[in-house]
């Protein structure tokens, strides 16, 4: 199933020789609910779906894997959620991948890192009539029956509109990209970079950099940035961890706030907190609550037999100091 949305890249290898050796185990957290027990399939009554995401640390996944957690206590099944330690550990989420597959669960829910990379193992789940669903990224293939995420290319896109509207409609900005590889980073990338060629020909993106979705690498490519580009005026940071690495580097630099007008993505403490005090413009949040329930609830019906979407889009919203305090927003933004 193609999803309409997926970008191919290379398959890392090496990371792919991980998954035929059958490695297992990892660096990410195991977060149980419903009940206890070392898995494999519904041997006692239980149903059990295990759930791989990209990575723990931010509070994107902490959001996601709440959402998950009401869904499956809603539902009266068990699941795990884990992640590597970083968005960048590829090898060590596929043995989380490998690792699940062989506890035979109901069924699986994956966000890819890699979209090839994946491949592989998933065809052992398929292999193995485990059910496939998708949440945040997918992976190529056919072995995935649903996607629980953003339209991220649209989210890019909005968050292209306001950037415009804030630097006036002209001027240079740059962007500090959180992955080239998986689907997310590439169409918050190219969302916004579609925007801004097609209906803002007065703003130029003078530079594409990637951090990894890391405050400290991002930190150092914005000061790298804005010391290339003294008449840069905005900086846009796809996610979490790169939106933060800008502000970061903006205070280290003791910038007046808001001469740098910075857009970021997802949510959490820190960017609300920055935008609170000025330092950024605001930002572009998911529904990751709503991604973590529509995922289980998908995975639960795929276990079922029942048919589910290929395509569920959670949303996305902007965010900045006026609207903070809106129903709405309120109900999106996540600490």
């Amino acid at each position: 199933m193609k999803f309409g949305k997926k970008t191919a890249f290379a398959a890392l290898v090496a990371a792919s020789a991980l998954v035929f050796a059958g490695c297992a185990g990892g660096g990410g957290d195991v977060i149980e609910e419903g009940g206890s027990g070392s898995g494999g399939g519904s041997g006692d009554g239980e149903m059990y779906i295990a759930m791989v995401s990209k990575g723990f640390q931010h509070q994107f996944w902490q959001a996601v894997k709440k959402g998950a957690e009401q869904k499956a206590e809603e539902l009266g099944v068990r699941i795990t959620f884990e992640g590597p330690a970083a968005e960048t550990e590829i090898a060590q989420q596929l043995e989380m991948l490998t690792a699940a597959i062989d506890k035979n669960p109901n069924a699986i829910a994956y966000a890819a890192l890699d979209p090839e990379a994946c491949v592989a193992p998933l065809e052992q789940a398929k292999a193995k009539d485990i059910p496939v669903v998708y949440f945040d990224a997918p992976c190529d293939g056919d072995v995935g029956l649903s996607l629980s995420a953003t339209d991220s290319k649209v989210a890019g896109a909005l968050a292209a509109e306001h950037m415009a509207d804030l630097i006036g409609g002209s001027g240079e900005v740059a962007i500090v990209g959180h992955s080239q590889i998986n689907s997310t980073g590439v169409e918050r990338r190219d969302g916004f970079v579609e925007k801004i060629e097609s209906d803002y020909p007065d703003i130029d993106i003078v530079d594409i950099q990637y951090g990894d979705g890391d405050h400290l690498k991002s930190a150092d490519i914005a000061k790298t940035l804005i010391a290339a580009h003294p008449d840069l005026k905005g900086i846009y940071g796809t996610n979490e961890g790169s939106a933060i690495g800008v502000v970061n580097a903006v205070n280290e630099l003791g910038l007046e706030k808001g001469k740098i007008t910075i857009v970021g993505f997802d949510s959490g403490a820190a960017q609300i907190n920055a935008i609170k005090d000025g330092t950024m413009a605001g930002a572009i949040t998911q529904d990751p609550i709503g991604i973590g329930e529509q995922v289980v609830q998908a995975a639960y019906d795929a276990a079922n037999g029942e048919s589910v979407d290929e395509f569920y889009d959670t949303g996305s919203y902007w965010y900045d100091k006026s609207n903070l305090e809106d129903e709405k927003i309120a109900s999106v933004l996540y600490e």
